[in-house]
């Protein structure tokens, strides 16, 4: 089960437990729809606007968190996805992925696109995922941001 760190509305922020990017390489977090749309062309104004300004939070903390956690972070990548779910009874559920990039990475390399090979190919088998320090790091960079006006409506 993956471990939510924040909601707010009409999202909420989760540890993947089998992320696609090694902690060691930047670390993985997941925002997640709760309500059903499969993507963001179905959302209203203030969700598309909570959905944006969330992401920003969400990728800011990871990077200055990882980085106070002694992992380089050059970059953020937002990607979001939904394929894998086509062909499941549950269907497609807008999310959005979040890598921090580590500039040392040997596997997902920086510079380089994400590699995303299906779960069943055992590419991610021994990756970990953001452990409880990072995790205390990043509520705290997120509490940070929150504050600052322009997210006033997370809140």
């Amino acid at each position: 089960m993956n471990e939510v760190i924040l909601e707010t509305s009409n999202f909420y922020v989760e540890i993947p437990e089998t992320p696609f990017v090694d902690r060691e390489e930047g670390g993985h977090l997941k925002i997640v729809s709760k309500i059903k749309v499969t993507d963001r062309t179905e959302l209203n104004i203030e969700q598309s606007i909570e959905y944006e300004l969330l992401s920003e939070v969400v990728g800011g903390a990871l990077k200055l968190a990882m980085n106070a956690r002694g992992i380089e972070i050059g970059n953020i990548n937002w990607q979001e996805m939904g394929n894998w779910s086509v062909h499941k009874s549950e269907g497609i559920r807008m999310h959005m992925h979040i890598f921090g990039r580590a500039k040392a990475a040997i596997t997902q390399k920086y510079g380089e696109a994400v590699k995303l090979p299906f779960r069943e190919t055992g590419f991610y088998d021994e990756f970990q995922k953001l452990n409880k320090g990072d995790i205390t790091v990043i509520k705290k960079m997120i509490a940070r941001l929150l504050e600052k006006e322009k997210y006033e409506s997370l809140r």
